[in-house]
């Protein structure tokens, strides 16, 4: 599960040589860099804090999708055979065909955890400059345990980096999930009282203060709902959600220019992770479009400028039950996703792809590499639209911002009313569906709101097993670690 820390640092320098910066950084020779000669100086901190980025877009780049979205009913069958990824729509995963692991979570986990033991010995010209570095780990450090502990429950609690490869640091048992979110609260109260101000940086790609208040939001919303923590709970969400509400941000007049390649680190972003040719591969929106060899002649003039450019393949596809949900007046239907028809006689339906996370063409080839999304303004909205409810508070406001932008002169028509806190409830999880799909959230929601096994078809009928809820642990990562027990009710 865990790699030494030697290994951490020469991997990280390989990437930096590589890695496009504002500042250059002065190198010493690969093979004379070791645990004890790196972390010397800022430009040190600085570069560790960057192989840290580049480990979590290692994550972000299909991984997080997989875990916040893939098991719900927002995808299905594309042109091409889903292959592993059907046993995620279909939720019909078990120990012997788990295949998503934890490994690259803790290499990430493994780099925030250098930065934290080692940059505070560092001395800097400038404090705030250590203390943002310092805030950014421990973010990402709460925001990874936040992930695995929503995917697996219990998992092993790392806080120190990784020296080699003994039974003792190596080999650890399970923590109790309420231990994981002690760590990630703890971490953020940290993470805030570190960052020197209320600003993002260039770029909205790495953590800054609004974006780990919207986290500190999110998580405390999670354990508000899913594990008793109830009204004191929801007050620190809302608190902190209104926080990162004060910072500069906006919603896009056009909802489509959020995702865009040519408008990265736009007003309505909080936090992304930053893709970029010559620094990374195709994101997992490659998997959502579709191929040249794919493209019919009998497809509609329309169809065709749409897709434009082909590329990807079209693996899996935005699934019927999803897409039906949409009205015409949604200018994010139009944006988010695309019907393709046979335009024949029958004008059968062929497929769909996903438009939001399409990249750019260049050269005649389509290059997946928008930035993925991890928190932005309209979900900050919905979020304290959430926990306002929660509270029994009014959440029409901010449901009626969301909803102006989505229907443009169509909004008088679907204007929100304050209802009984259930419908309110619905009425928020069916506007995350329409303002988030695809965006890698959709599968924590249901558990959120108590719904997977009334929105999940492949789940109907299944209530009370709520190991379903998790999922299974890879049979490689049970033997690699002895002590590491499977989730109960997957066990062959």
């Amino acid at each position: 599960m865990l790699v030494n820390k030697k290994s951490y640092l020469l991997g990280m320098m390989v990437f930096l040589l590589n890695y496009s910066c504002t500042e250059p950084l002065e190198l010493a020779p690969i093979s004379s860099i070791g645990a004890n000669s790196f972390w010397q100086s800022e430009q040190d901190a600085t570069g560790g804090v960057i192989g840290m980025y580049n480990q979590f877009r290692n994550l972000a780049s299909r991984s997080l999708f997989y875990m916040g979205e893939a098991r719900s009913e927002v995808m299905g069958h594309g042109i091409q055979n889903a292959d592993f990824r059907q046993k995620y729509f279909e939720n019909d995963m078990n120990e012997g065909n788990a295949d998503l692991d934890w490994l690259q979570s803790y290499r990430v986990i493994n780099y925030a955890n250098l930065v934290i033991e080692n940059v505070p010995d560092i001395s800097f010209p400038s404090e705030a400059k250590k203390n943002d570095l310092l805030a950014q780990a421990y973010t990402m450090r709460a925001f990874v345990y936040f992930v695995l502990a929503k995917t697996w429950g219990d998992v092993p609690l790392v806080t120190v980096p990784v020296e080699g490869y003994d039974a003792q640091t190596t080999f650890q048992e399970r923590a109790a999930v309420s231990a994981i979110f002690d760590l990630i609260k703890s971490d953020l109260d940290e993470a805030i009282n570190l960052f020197p101000n209320n600003e993002f940086p260039a770029g909205r790609a790495m953590w800054s203060k609004p974006a780990a208040n919207i986290l500190k939001g999110d998580v405390y919303l999670w354990t508000g709902k899913t594990m008793g923590g109830g009204e004191a709970d929801f007050t620190t969400a809302l608190n902190a959600l209104n926080d990162a509400k004060s910072a500069n941000l906006s919603l896009l007049d056009d909802y489509s220019r959020v995702f865009d390649f040519d408008n990265k680190g736009n007003q309505e972003i909080i936090f992304a992770v930053h893709f970029s040719d010559f620094e990374s591969s195709n994101n997992m929106y490659s998997d959502m479009y579709i191929n040249a060899l794919d493209i019919r002649d009998t497809y509609d003039q329309q169809t065709l400028e749409t897709i434009g450019t082909p590329g990807g393949f079209n693996w899996w596809a935005p699934s019927a039950t999803m897409r039906n949900q949409f009205t015409e007046e949604d200018s994010r239907k139009s944006a988010s996703f695309l019907e393709i028809y046979s335009n024949e006689e029958d004008n059968t339906f062929i497929t769909s792809i996903v438009l939001k996370g399409n990249g750019y063409s260049e050269g005649g080839t389509r290059r997946f590499l928008d930035d993925i999304v991890i928190y932005r303004y309209a979900e900050l909205l919905l979020l304290i639209a959430e926990v306002k409810n929660a509270l029994g508070q009014d959440p029409s406001q901010e449901i009626n911002l969301v909803r102006s932008r989505a229907y443009g002169d169509n909004f008088p028509m679907y204007e929100f009313t304050n209802g009984s806190q259930s419908e309110n409830n619905e009425a928020i999880l069916q506007e995350r569906l329409f303002e988030l799909a695809f965006e890698g959230k959709r599968w924590w929601d249901l558990i959120r709101f108590d719904q997977a096994f009334d929105k999940v078809p492949s789940l109907q009928g299944k209530a009370g097993q709520n190991h379903l809820l998790l999922w299974p642990i890879t049979l490689e990562t049970i033997s690699l670690n002895s002590k590491i027990v499977q989730n109960s009710g997957y066990e062959q």
